[in-house]
């Protein structure tokens, strides 16, 4: 039998999600519970996240189930009973997910997601839904900086060769076009998501031809509704001279050179003299990408010299969020069989309860603050968090990709600019702590104390 992608398999997970459920079968304990998945605290230089990941959760856990190969697997491992193993298949979820949107802004403390479910399904579900919203959030919120970042200009995902593994190449080009980016290099990220897919050419294409020139030509013949020419291999501007002379001689075949690429130096020098190159050339038009371990911060820097750079290919340092690789995130228990639940761990406390975040703005569209307080406990504002599954079922389609991007794009559009900032904002957004929020916590905290006097 052939062995399930390993993004699909029910194994993917911790052991000790497995040894719980043993331990709470035997006890009887599966009553429902409550967890929730947020962030304790945003990474230096971060204002704010934007959630991302969500259908990929969904999926998840719509089509959570153990094969007959796995359940014989474990036995292998000793560690688990007959009895529990035989439970194992007909494990499903049937519970219920609440959620913030796809690319809504988020910051520490809100839940991203709620799961209700017996606690066998909420508890064992832990490891694989924080290992897809971890990931896709933190490349979704670097891709979002680096939008605000370009000013304008787009950007392409550029990072597949350097991801960490096949799925990361493909979700980090999700994540960047759900924050803004205008496609991806990622060709079956293309097919799968419907994302655009851009590509020009390697420096080995040139290396391959004995002459500069005669490499330009034979790959602008050969994609000649895409002909973007990387001109680094050896000398730039002497290169763009070479495009000059080459689109000439296409022309005569109805061929159009649409841009050159520059992936290596002093990118700002090199497209200012490229672009003058271009231009006394009659290549007005073609446009000059830029690429080469870009950044949020060489992105501010490009654009604020004025370098001549229409676009830019942005890879490694945005697909591994390479100044913030990961988030502080956690999935805790707020509450099982109706009783609020907390921990209380030195700098890990978490808040009890099922929760709703409620968003106000400013008069001009802006975020001004949000209250995190009890799912019952109405306050003003917006609620963020939506059913999205009910009884395992989801309440309505998810929305197509396109509009979680153009939500993604209300949302950074709404940021005050003191969160915009790339370096380190000198305030932290203002997210208050209903009361009620706090008076179930001490509740909590007295009851446990009691406990454990």
């Amino acid at each position: 039998m052939t062995a399930p992608h390993p993004g699909t398999s029910a194994l993917l997970t911790d052991l000790y999600e497995l040894t719980m459920l043993q331990a709470y079968r035997a006890c009887g304990m599966n009553d429902t519970a409550v967890f929730e998945l947020f962030v304790r605290k945003l990474p230096p230089q971060r204002g704010f996240l934007l959630a991302a990941g969500l259908a990929q959760v969904v999926e998840y856990l719509r089509e959570l189930r153990f094969t007959r190969d796995e359940i014989d697997w474990l036995a292998t491992t000793r560690l688990f009973s007959d009895d529990f193993l035989a439970s194992l298949e007909d494990l499903r979820f049937s519970g219920d997910l609440h959620a913030v949107p796809e690319g809504t802004i988020v910051f520490a403390d809100e839940p991203l997601v709620r799961i209700t479910a017996p606690m066998r399904e909420a508890q064992f579900v832990e490891s694989r839904v924080m290992n897809l919203l971890h990931y896709a959030t933190a490349v979704a919120s670097k891709a979002a900086r680096c939008v605000l970042a370009a000013g304008g200009k787009p950007l392409v995902d550029f990072g597949l060769r350097r991801a960490h593994g096949a799925e990361a190449g493909l979700l980090s080009a999700r994540a960047s076009y759900i924050a803004g980016f205008a496609g991806t290099a990622t060709t079956l990220a293309g097919q799968r998501f419907g994302i655009p897919v851009f590509g020009t050419m390697a420096h080995s294409f040139v290396q391959a031809h004995d002459d500069e020139a005669e490499a330009f030509l034979r790959f602008a013949r050969a994609q000649p509704s895409n002909a973007t020419l990387l001109i680094d291999t050896y000398d730039t501007e002497a290169a763009a001279r070479k495009v000059v002379e080459a689109a000439r001689a296409l022309a005569a075949e109805g061929i159009t050179i649409r841009g050159v690429r520059i992936d290596s130096g002093d990118l700002a020098a090199h497209a200012r003299r490229v672009r003058r190159i271009l231009d006394e050339g009659g290549l007005a038009r073609a446009q000059i990408f830029a690429s080469g371990n870009l950044d949020e911060y060489r992105l501010r820097d490009l654009v604020a010299q004025g370098a001549p750079i229409d676009a830019f290919g942005v890879g490694t340092r945005m697909n591994t969020s390479a100044d913030a690789p990961f988030l502080d995130c956690a999935y805790k228990l707020a509450e099982y069989a109706g009783v609020g639940r907390r921990k209380r761990s030195e700098g890990k406390a978490s808040w009890p309860g099922r929760k709703q975040v409620f968003r106000s703005f400013d008069a001009q569209g802006r975020f001004a603050h949000d209250v995190l307080s009890l799912e019952g406990d109405a306050q003003p504002g917006t609620p963020l968090l939506a059913p999205v599954l009910r009884a395992g079922e989801l309440v309505a389609p998810l929305p197509a990709l396109a509009q979680i991007r153009a939500h993604a794009q209300a949302q950074i559009a709404a940021l005050p600019d003191a969160l915009r900032a790339l370096d380190e904002p000198a305030a932290q957004y203002d997210v208050v702590v209903a009361p009620a929020l706090r008076a179930l916590a001490d509740e909590v905290d007295r009851r446990t104390r009691r406990s454990a006097a």
